[in-house]
């Protein structure tokens, strides 16, 4: 499909940061500044205890979104920038999915549990939990057939976590 230029597209951004007070709420304003809303964002440590991995699913044209990867390229804790968006790249995202169930509809519930690799972390009828990782749209199918069968009592999303195919993981650019 080919979008017309300056046509919103939906970027995952994957940032190495230093582990500096601060370094996220600096990354967060620039998006803010600029008027962009940050859809999901997900920051933990990697391998390295001084750099932490910042995932970040923005939506902008490819010309906006380049220059605010270029304005976080200034920031001094910004370590590189990879917008994931651009390459061949593996994406999931985890959901945590609370059901309340009927007696008669467990098993509807239960195969497609199965079907869709889930796992059931609370079995009680009230609060049936489930887990599942994939791309967004596996997880949107799943709460959506899960919803003919029971009552939805909460989702938690995690947000795409990202990373690109084949080796390096991150090229260092700053």
């Amino acid at each position: 499909m080919h979008l017309p230029a300056g046509f919103p597209m939906r970027h995952i951004i994957s940032i190495l940061l230093r582990n500096e007070a601060g370094a996220l709420t600096r990354v967060a304003s620039l998006f803010s500044t600029r008027g962009y809303n940050i859809e999901s964002l997900n920051v933990a440590p990697t391998e390295d205890p001084l750099v932490s991995r910042l995932t970040l699913v923005t939506l902008g044209s490819d010309p906006v979104v380049r220059q605010i990867n270029n304005q976080l390229l200034k920031l001094v804790d910004v370590v590189s920038i990879f917008d994931l968006t651009e390459g061949d790249h593996i994406e999931r995202e985890l959901l945590l999915l609370k059901l309340r169930v009927e007696a008669e509809k467990l098993a509807h519930i239960r195969e497609l549990v199965q079907a869709e690799a889930a796992r059931i972390l609370d079995d009680r009828l009230d609060s049936f939990t489930l887990e599942l990782t994939g791309t967004a749209a596996c997880l949107d199918s799943f709460i959506n057939h899960a919803a003919l069968h029971a009552e939805i009592r909460s989702v938690v999303r995690s947000g795409p976590l990202a990373v690109r195919r084949g080796a390096p993981a991150h090229v260092v650019s700053a």
